[in-house]
């Protein structure tokens, strides 16, 4: 098998969120009529049959009685009555759904949009929620009803459809059933009123119901369920390692400007992306002409970006230069695109061949890559999912009054020159004041500026003059000039000024995003990115914002600008919506509008991580769609440096986790080695001392007894050990600072650890008399016992033990040193851990390999600290204690 012949994570992890939620099943038909409710109820009444339960959310019989006659038996939910402009609406009552919590609920016109004041503008929106607590829904809708066919139902039945649903709902069905007729028969269906009423009918035959257009429907109707088949053919190969020709990535590029077809372009790179399988990105480049658009113009441009990812596309805003096609085509190229889709614009030759045409350019130089030219006409704009709100307008009075002054002191200089001096070229004087206007006010008030200076000219400067009659033919040629001249200097430095000043905001929002990166990659802790993160949001888009992440009772507050507690009710559930359904709620958003901030969801590739909230505290939207997709970009960057935080959380818990797993294990393998073996040894002493008590001499008894009190103590010690280490895992050591005689101490050792030690001999030598140090003697003796007797285990019973203390700077050191094997150099670094044990050492003796760490923390609560090292000799070992000296006593 191959390697990548092997099933899919990605399916596996999705069939476990489809366990997770209700089913959906779309009957999908070509258009109205076809019997879509019809065969969705013959299902349910099926189903009811075999015992499912079946309730009815709403079901529109449009007065056929076929299809009343099938609500016979099923339990139909009542209706919300929804109050609209004096007129009582009935909708869905999705909190009756959810309270009666059926197996199965029908739902019909999954396009229908809710009565404004509904619980979701969408009915969609409705089956969501629905599938969301587990109930599993039948609906029905129309292929003209999809979101990335909606332009191309309008090219061909010449109706645009404004009820449209998004193609994520049409791909999270688990289920879809083609409900088909043919035209004929559909025809008749509507002249015998089983569709419309008489009047609608008539006018329905000779428009939409035409028979080329049902059958462009119709085949429009059977690809789209077929593309469905095909992705569910490959996902079950995927799933079940299935081997099968894969064709050649496809890669598709959809360029969008601001021309009203960009929709259009987007609907059909996804069209394209979904035939062939392949990979699909929109973008738009951004050039110097792009500081000049409409605000309409640059909206547009943002929306169907938008639109370009939700229909599943990487959508980018690329700067550029002059040359849009090259931009493009670089584009292309470094990121292996196969196939570019562009518009044509309906332009005047004259303006093509004084400003060249993409479309051509990109024919020209496209080379090994495909150019596929749309029409790019009509009025698709698609639909916002948050309402944007326009720039603030800037007060140009002030330019056209600075325009007029500045005419005027030219005006003035000029006068006063021309009675200086014999200037041929007087009007020259009015060029600066132009473009002074031009630069500091931009286009409009220097075109003011520029009939301005020419009205002055011919006021000041022309016979007759004070006068704005002309009697020179020449000069009215003279002034003509002066006001072109005038007005394009104007309009390069306006253009200059709205490069530059564009080039400078550019600038500054790339600087800040770079300084808010790399603040973000000092940060540690998640509760200072998020406090971070809020006051860069705050501080660059000038509103009050919260940032919100999951936790295990739902959504909790981690940062917010200015500093926030708690959120009320409704703007909690407001975040809550938006992140489970990672869509923009609140505040100019199509869900939850009435919430005082909008919500948008704080996400990365590998999932959703918190919602970030915004508020402005004037009316109206929150954003224009640059801030919009400023605010996408600082929560982008907010997104990957929390995961990076939680990643590193997550492999310092693993390391934890494994690194207590090891110490559950060695700890286990000690206790099974060091309890049962002394225990065996007692209870085996025992054992014969009750049973055949008589039959041993009191010399033999006494060995017995002795014996097992030696592995008592030994266990007496292994058990202590235990305790010292969760002492000092606790924090709970509690050390003195006094002065001690170290060869107290040492004596005191040498006798608890007489048992170890054997018949060893042990040597001490102090430096001075009496060697003072500070600190506590009994966790003094406590690890040097342990040192003791980790030289006692490891060393052979002919060995020799060396105890040395002397002054050490402003310490003292103690030294012990054996002439035993040593420790080798790869264990050296080791030995102060908990329950390790070098392999020679581990097969030689018993040890639980506790007692040098215990040592270890002992000395280090006393503020000192203990080293291991090979015996100068090279052979034994060497462990040196060190605490801080002490003062000498007093003779008193």
């Amino acid at each position: 098998m191959p390697p990548d012949a092997r099933p899919s994570p990605e399916s596996f992890l999705a069939a476990a969120g489809r366990q997770r939620r209700g089913r959906l099943k779309i009957f999908l038909g070509a258009a109205p009529g076809v019997g879509k409710t019809y065969e969705m109820l013959t299902e349910a009444q099926a189903a009811r049959r075999e015992g499912v339960d079946v309730a009815v959310g709403v079901v529109e019989t449009h007065g056929r009685a076929e299809t009343q006659a099938l609500l016979d038996g099923l339990d139909a939910l009542p209706m919300v009555e929804v109050e609209y402009r004096g007129r009582a609406l009935k909708e869905m009552d999705v909190d009756a759904v959810l309270k009666r919590a059926p197996k199965l609920v029908l739902v019909d016109e999954l396009a229908h949009t809710n009565a404004p004041g509904s619980r979701h503008p969408k009915r969609h929106q409705d089956v969501e929620e629905i599938l969301a607590a587990g109930i599993d829904v039948f609906t029905t809708v129309n292929v003209q009803h999809l979101e990335s066919l909606n332009d191309v139902v309008a090219r061909i039945t010449r109706v645009r459809v404004r009820e449209t649903v998004p193609d994520r709902i049409f791909d999270l069905a688990d289920e879809v059933e083609v409900v088909d007729v043919t035209p004929d028969d559909l025809r008749k269906r509507l002249a015998a009123g089983k569709v419309y009423v008489r009047e609608q009918a008539e006018r329905a035959v000779r428009h939409f119901f035409q028979p080329g257009n049902l059958t462009a429907l119709r085949e429009l109707a059977l690809r789209r369920t077929a593309e469905r088949v095909d992705a569910d053919m490959r996902e079950h190969m995927r799933a079940n390692a299935i081997e099968g020709p894969w064709p050649a990535a496809e890669r598709i590029l959809v360029a969008i400007d601001e021309r009203p077809g960009a929709a259009a372009l987007a609907r059909m790179g996804k069209r394209l992306a979904d035939r062939y399988r392949a990979e699909w990105l929109c973008v738009s480049i951004e050039t110097a002409r792009h500081a000049r658009l409409s605000e309409a113009e640059r909206d547009r441009i943002a929306d169907t970006l938008r639109l370009a990812e939700t229909l599943g596309a990487e959508a980018l805003a690329l700067p550029g230069g002059p040359n849009v096609a090259d931009e493009i085509l670089d584009f292309a190229r470094s990121r292996n695109v196969t196939t570019i889709v562009v518009g044509k614009a309906r332009r005047l030759r004259w303006f093509e061949l004084r400003n060249g045409s993409v479309v051509a350019d990109l024919i020209a130089r496209c080379g090994p890559i495909a150019v596929l030219v749309a029409a790019g006409d009509g009025e698709t704009v698609p639909p916002k999912s948050v309402e944007p709100r326009a720039d603030a307008a800037s007060p140009r009075i002030r330019g056209y009054v600075a325009a007029a002054a500045a005419v005027l002191l030219a005006g003035l200089a000029g006068l006063a020159v021309d009675l200086a001096i014999d200037l041929p070229n007087i009007s020259l004087i009015f060029v600066p004041a132009v473009l002074a206007i031009a630069v500091r006010h931009g286009l409009w008030p220097s075109l003011a500026a520029s009939i301005f200076a020419a009205l002055a000219y011919n006021y000041f400067f022309t016979d007759p003059r004070f006068s704005l009659t002309v009697s020179d033919p020449s000069n009215v040629v003279a002034i003509l000039f002066f006001s072109l001249t005038a007005v394009l200097a104007s309009s390069v430095a306006a253009r200059v000024r709205s490069q530059t000043l564009s080039a400078r905001q550019q600038a500054r929002v790339t600087a800040e995003l770079y300084g808010f990166s790399r603040k973000l990659a000092a940060v540690a802790t998640e509760d200072d990115l998020l406090w971070a993160a809020a006051h860069q949001v705050a501080l660059m888009l000038k509103v009050d914002v919260v940032l919100l992440t999951a936790a295990p009772s739902g959504l909790a507050i981690g940062g917010a600008y200015p500093p926030e507690d708690e959120l009320d009710a409704a703007e909690l559930a407001a975040a809550t919506w938006a992140y489970q359904h990672d869509e923009p709620t609140g505040r100019g958003a199509a869900t939850l509008p009435g919430a005082t901030r909008l919500f948008l969801p704080l996400k990365t590739s590998r999932g959703k991580l918190g919602v970030v909230g915004v508020a402005r505290r004037s009316a109206g939207a929150v954003l224009t769609p640059s801030e919009r997709r400023l605010l996408d970009a600082l929560a982008d960057q907010t997104a990957v440096a929390l995961e990076r935080i939680r990643l590193a959380a997550d492999v310092d818990e693993a390391r934890l986790e494994a690194e207590t797993e090891r110490l559950r294990g060695a700890l286990l393998t000690s206790v099974s080695h060091d309890l049962k073996t002394p225990l065996a040894t007692v209870m085996g002493v025992i054992t014969s001392l009750r049973s055949y008590g008589g039959l041993y001499d009191e010399a033999t008894r006494d060995d017995m007894l002795a014996s097992a009190q030696s592995e008592t103590e030994r266990l007496n010690r292994f058990v202590a050990n235990l305790l010292d280490v969760v002492k000092l895992d606790a924090g709970g050591v509690a050390a003195k600072a006094e002065a001690l005689d170290l060869e107290d101490v040492v004596g005191s050792a040498l006798r608890r650890a007489g048992s170890a030690l054997g018949d060893r001999e042990v040597t001490v030598a102090f430096s001075e008399a009496p060697l003072l140090a500070r600190g506590d003697p009994v966790l003094l003796e406590h690890a040097l016992v342990n040192v003791l007797e980790n030289a006692g285990k490891y060393t052979p019973a002919s060995a020799r033990i060396a105890i040395e203390g002397v002054r050490d700077g402003d310490g003292v050191s103690l030294t012990v040193t054996d002439d035993g094997p040593g420790v080798s150099p790869e264990d050296l670094p080791h030995v102060f851990e908990r329950f390790y044990r070098s392999s020679e050492g581990d097969r030689k003796t018993a040890g639980t390999g506790l007692g040098l760490a215990i040592a270890k923390g002992f000395l280090e609560a006393m503020g000192g600290s203990i080293s291991a090292e090979t015996a100068p000799a090279g052979r034994g070992a060497r462990f040196t204690l060190r605490l801080r000296r002490a003062e000498e006593r007093s003779a008193a």
